[in-house]
């Protein structure tokens, strides 16, 4: 795989954050106070939502919040309906008008780089109360970024214009525009004729014409991703274990990425990019061998004469620049390779995602690219306690390694585990990763400040366009939503980014957390519970200043799946129990 020069150095840094951050950490804050089970479900009324204006602040005493009103015992895990609480926040406290805390149930090496990511972007309290319930945050933003909106004009494109009282450095642009073509060709011709600025995911084809071309700069983006083939456990024929692993030696994933992928992209070895630390150990994927693979589903019984469907959407992602082709590949090596019709069917791209992850689909194509990285962004987020049910029922032991891995500080520890789980993986077969994909930006060559990021968050506001007042970006989709707590795809959480902020936040063009909305997050000795100290001064777009308790509820709506403020767009809150665990009054399994 092609890597870019600072990426590994990077990487590194991310590896021993953990052990810096546990051996300079203070003495521990106090532990949160034990609660019965029935008290851990909290109230919806338990967060006021009083985010006061400058004016008010100055008058009136702070009314700080906790959630939930009392702590969780993590020794003794609450039920929900007959199902003991997962997660592993036990109560998110405003100390005072700038400080939050965060109190877990044990350690999170990789607590920064979770709420550094769009989705645990900080919202005005006053504006969820008002916004969330009818969804209008769906399609209108209140944000503390460089960048507001201005307008978004659906099946077109959004306007934004800088934040003239943004609390750190300016846009350099005046205006940003958000458009979008899902064709790769047309991105490109409007980028060579100058009606864009920047495209994002450049044809696999592209590339060198980019390149050729001195009036256009490329930023190649190194492959932290994976493009699968998933399966519902829980739906016959894909409910046997030695047909699912009989399918993983029949597909020819190398023919996959030399026929459709561009130069820098590999074949899945493991799911996660060995870029990540502690991602690819133990033993590697299966070795193609269709010969074998029919003698297996042959031996376990598979029923050749039925037709499966296979689900799948058009849109390109970094994962996937060519989605109809490689579907048809797909299909086509079901059919030479191990004597399996497979009907190809389309699904619409706009709830592709939320189906998905309700665990619609016995057979389907996906992939997921890097938010943050460390090895619990894949596997957590797939296999881990607060996964979806995409792939269906989860895998207890799996589970439960994945628990060990994401408090252990010891990396050569860490990497046992996850060695363990990796090979629980491969046994079980929930899916087939089938490669990690290399991508790219490009840009006009006049645009100072152009980059591409490892994890998909190139930020508009530090591009100037050359002698132009208005940078244009196109992008494959247009964003779903403009509320990212209930996103997960990244032309939304794009967007979001340039509106939003978290706590922490992302290096440009890198992958090192940074204070952002937070002076600092700082552990305890045992990483149980981060203080966070809060900017001060710090407004949203349309009204309020930033305190404890915007953090507080901006967090509290995600977590609990009863809250009244727990609406979003489509409802699915996929990131935060992937990230933390769970949910609080998590929903009945689909």
């Amino acid at each position: 795989m092609s890597r870019t020069p600072t990426w590994l150095p990077l990487i590194a840094m991310f590896a021993v954050t953990a052990i810096v951050f546990s051996a300079c950490a203070g003495a521990a804050s106090p532990s949160p106070g034990s609660a019965s089970p029935s008290a851990a479900s909290g109230s919806p009324s338990a967060v006021a939502s009083a985010s006061a204006s400058a004016s008010a602040a100055s008058s009136a005493p702070f009314d700080a919040t906790s959630y939930p009103e009392t702590a969780i015992d993590c020794a003794n895990p609450p039920q929900f309906e007959g199902r003991a609480y997962t997660g592993n926040i036990s109560q998110i406290v405003a100390a005072d008008q700038y400080t939050v805390e965060f109190h877990l149930c044990q350690p999170d090496v990789a607590f920064l780089s979770k709420i550094a990511f769009a989705s645990n972007n900080i919202q005005d309290a006053d504006w969820l109360q008002a916004h969330a319930k009818d969804k209008s945050y769906v399609r209108d933003a209140n944000g503390t970024g460089a960048y507001q909106l201005k307008e978004w004009i659906a099946g077109d494109h959004l306007t934004l214009e800088a934040y003239p009282t943004y609390w750190g450095e300016a846009a350099k642009s005046p205006t940003a525009i958000i458009r979008w073509s899902k064709e790769a060709t047309q991105r490109l011709q409007e980028l060579a004729i100058g009606t864009v600025d920047g495209i994002d995911n450049v044809g696999t084809d592209d590339f060198q014409a980019v390149k050729d071309n001195p009036e256009l700069a490329l930023f190649d983006r190194v492959g932290l991703n994976v493009f699968y083939m998933g399966f519902n456990v829980d739906q016959a024929p894909w409910n046997d274990e030695k047909v699912r692993q009989a399918i993983a030696k029949g597909i020819d994933r190398q023919r996959i990425v030399d026929t459709f992928f561009p130069a820098g992209s590999e074949a899945s070895k493991y799911f996660t990019p060995c870029d990540i630390p502690g991602g690819c150990g133990g033993d590697a994927w299966y070795e193609f061998d269709a010969a074998a693979a029919k003698q297996e589903l042959t031996a376990a019984g598979f029923d050749f004469a039925q037709t499966y469907k296979m689900h799948y959407r058009t849109k390109t992602r970094s994962y996937l620049p060519n989605p109809p082709a490689v579907a048809q590949d797909i299909q086509a090596q079901f059919k030479d390779n191990l004597g399996i019709d497979v009907e190809i069917v389309v699904e619409e791209d706009a709830t592709y995602l939320t189906n998905s992850s309700k665990g619609d689909f016995p057979l389907f194509l996906l992939g997921w690219g890097a938010d943050y990285p460390d090895v619990t962004n894949f596997l957590d987020y797939h296999f881990g306690t607060g996964a979806n049910d995409a792939f269906g029922p989860h895998f207890p032991d799996v589970e439960a390694l994945l628990k060990q891995g994401s408090a252990e500080q010891d990396p050569a520890k860490r990497g046992e585990i996850y060695a363990e789980a990796n090979g629980l993986i491969r046994q079980h077969v929930p899916m087939v990763p089938i490669a990690h994909v290399g991508s790219a930006t490009a840009f006009r060559a006049d645009v100072d400040g152009a980059h591409s990021s490892p994890i998909g968050n190139e930020q508009l506001a530090v591009m100037t366009p050359g002698d132009r007042n208005q940078l244009v970006w196109m992008q494959q989709s247009e964003p779903s939503g403009l509320y990212c707590g209930d996103e997960s795809d990244g032309d939304a959480l794009r967007a979001c980014e340039q509106i939003f902020e978290s706590l922490y936040g992302y290096e440009l063009g890198g992958v090192e957390v940074k204070p952002v909305l937070a002076e600092s997050c700082d552990p305890s000795a045992d990483l149980k519970v981060w203080t966070c100290t809060l900017k001060q001064g710090v407004t949203f777009h349309k009204g309020g200043e930033l305190d404890a308790n915007d953090v507080v509820l901006s967090y509290a709506i995600q977590w609990d799946a009863k809250h009244e403020l727990h609406v979003g767009n489509g409802g699915a809150f996929d990131y935060f129990p992937a990230l933390f665990g769970g949910f609080l009054n998590p929903p009945a399994p689909a």
